[in-house]
C-alpha cells in the first residue's frame, strides 16, 4: 500500500471515529447519497472510458490516476451486475441510512460483530442474525 493510500485511509479512520461513531454525526452529509467504493469505481471507470472514446482525456490527473488506482484495489464487486445486485440487497433496508449502507457495502466484514464495531452506529438499527444474513449475501456475490 503506497504511503498516498495509507494517508487516505488515516483521513478516513480519523473521520469515521469522531463523526460516524455510534450517533452519526455527518452534518450537511446526513441526507446525501453515499457511494460504496465499488459503486465509485463504476462511475469513474465509466467516465474515463468515455472521455477516452471521445478523446477527451486531457483532464487526467495524477490526483485521479491514484483514486482509480485506490478503487480498483479496494473495490470489492469488480463486476457491474454483482455491484448492483449489493446495492439492491442494501436498499433493502430502509432502517439503515445511505452512508450505513455504503459502509457496509465497502468495508464486506466476514460477521455482524466486526462490522457492528467498524460502523458502531449499527448496533441498535439491525439485529446481529439480519446483519449475518446481509453480509452472507453479499459474500456470495465477492466470490462470483
Amino acid at each position: 500500500m503506497s504511503y498516498t493510500q495509507l494517508k487516505i485511509h488515516g483521513i478516513i479512520h480519523i473521520f469515521l471515529l469522531k463523526e460516524a461513531g455510534a450517533t452519526l454525526r455527518l452534518g450537511e452529509f446526513q441526507d446525501v447519497d453515499t457511494l460504496t467504493l465499488s459503486e465509485a469505481s463504476l462511475v469513474l471507470n465509466a467516465l474515463m472510458a468515455k472521455r477516452r472514446k471521445d478523446r477527451k482525456d486531457r483532464n487526467e490527473t495524477d490526483v485521479l490516476n491514484k483514486t482509480l488506482d485506490y478503487l480498483d484495489a479496494f473495490a470489492r464487486f469488480k463486476q457491474k451486475e454483482n455491484v448492483e445486485a449489493v446495492e439492491r440487497l442494501l436498499s433493502a433496508h430502509k432502517e439503515l441510512t445511505k452512508f450505513e449502507r455504503a459502509q457496509i457495502g465497502s468495508l464486506c466484514c466476514d460477521g455482524s460483530d466486526e462490522c457492528k464495531t467498524l460502523i458502531p452506529s449499527l448496533a441498535d438499527k439491525i439485529s446481529d442474525e439480519d446483519l449475518q444474513e446481509l453480509l452472507d449475501e453479499m459474500g456470495k456475490l465477492m466470490s462470483t
